[in-house]
């Protein structure tokens, strides 16, 4: 990671963003805002995944005035999501919202934005300016011969300069597009242009292998250009494996870690366990477990030995069997069905001791 660009602070509930904190991880709910009881097991499964701040649509006014319920039963801050009517975002930030997200492109007019920002100064709540590539006004389409990055940041700026000059400055910005082309233009570009702490994400992704890819390059690289203060991995799936996706890219480039991370060889004909089975179980058992561990479930004799006695917690396979390593000592020898109940129970006698100072094998502090 390159030197990381300096940003204003601002607070969104309990947690900073910009200013040098640590790069928060976020995620939106895909229930119905109004129905309060699945939003909030939403909320609190994401929030076991490693959410920091939630996100939640406001379409009307029942979803609204759901928010000052959904407070009373989550921890995380809460951002309420408005496209389209200011009047919402007035609304929700009086039912409680930590903060409110707002499109530039169909919030409405100066005079609507101008309420908002009002109330949003009164209640002490911060307002991410979110431009979408899909949605840019169309005077700038028209002025920039399309939908472009320099496009996208002159929607920005012209916003920031307007609720700047009515003197709110609790302001973050995005400016997301579906390919990472774009994306990664306009984050670079408003990045030397404004000193507001930048929210990341590839918008409208698609799906968990395709997103993946998008969200890991377009926000990976420029997280590891030093820009970027909070994130969001939009997938059309689970909003929790988002969550996990933005972990992982932190984790790949050693900014923050969270939860066991897996290594585990891709196998080939030299490989006499099942693997890819082991791997899958392994992973869905252990992911509640916040503690930054290495595993290691490695399926030959070649790398294996080697990866499994670098790990916090390692399998090393055989011939229908496997060795079980803990902190690069050999603990036993087990038979290929032991090797999962095995390595699961010493991740988690090892996931529940105080942590130490950080050394070979050792993944480092949940948050770092």
């Amino acid at each position: 990671m390159e030197h990381r660009r300096i940003s204003r602070r601002i607070q969104v509930g309990t947690v900073p963003v910009g200013g040098g904190a640590p790069i928060a991880v976020q995620s939106m709910t895909n229930t119905p805002t109004a129905d309060v009881a699945a939003t909030v097991r939403q909320i609190r499964r994401l929030e076991e995944a490693g959410c920091e701040i939630v996100r939640v649509a406001v379409p009307d006014r029942e979803a609204a005035d759901a928010i000052q319920r959904i407070k009373r039963e989550i921890s995380l801050p809460l951002v309420a999501d408005i496209h389209f009517d200011a009047r919402l975002a007035v609304r929700a930030a009086r039912a409680g919202a930590d903060g409110l997200r707002i499109n530039p492109g169909n919030i409405g007019t100066p005079s609507r934005v101008r309420e908002v920002v009002a109330c949003a100064r009164d209640r002490g709540i911060p307002i991410r300016i979110g431009v979408n590539a899909g949605s840019l006004e169309k005077s700038i389409v028209r002025q920039y011969h399309g939908v472009t990055a320099e496009g996208m940041v002159e929607s920005a700026l012209q916003h920031i300069d307007r609720i700047r000059g009515w003197d709110f400055h609790d302001l973050k910005v995005s400016l997301k597009a579906s390919d990472v082309p774009r994306t990664v233009a306009a984050y670079r570009l408003i990045a030397r242009k404004t000193d507001l702490p930048l929210h990341l994400g590839v918008t409208e992704t698609g799906t968990r292998v395709g997103g993946l890819v998008k969200s890991a390059l377009g926000i990976g690289m420029l997280l590891a250009e030093g820009i970027g203060d909070t994130l969001r991995v939009s997938l059309t799936c689970d909003p929790v494996e988002e969550v996990r996706a933005g972990w992982e890219i932190l984790r790949a480039l050693e900014i923050r870690r969270r939860g066991p991370e897996i290594i585990a060889c891709p196998t080939c004909g030299r490989t006499r366990i099942d693997l890819f089975a082991l791997v899958e179980r392994v992973e869905r058992e252990i992911a509640g477990i916040a503690a930054p561990l290495k595993v290691a479930v490695m399926g030959c004799v070649v790398n294996g030995p080697g990866e499994a006695r670098e790990a916090d917690v390692g399998i090393a396979g055989g011939d229908g069997a496997g060795i079980l390593f803990r902190k690069g000592k050999v603990v036993r020898r087990l038979r290929e069905e032991e090797l999962a109940e095995a390595l699961v129970a010493e991740v988690r006698r090892l996931a529940a001791e105080p942590p130490r100072e950080p050394g070979r094998g050792t993944g480092g502090e949940a948050g770092l």
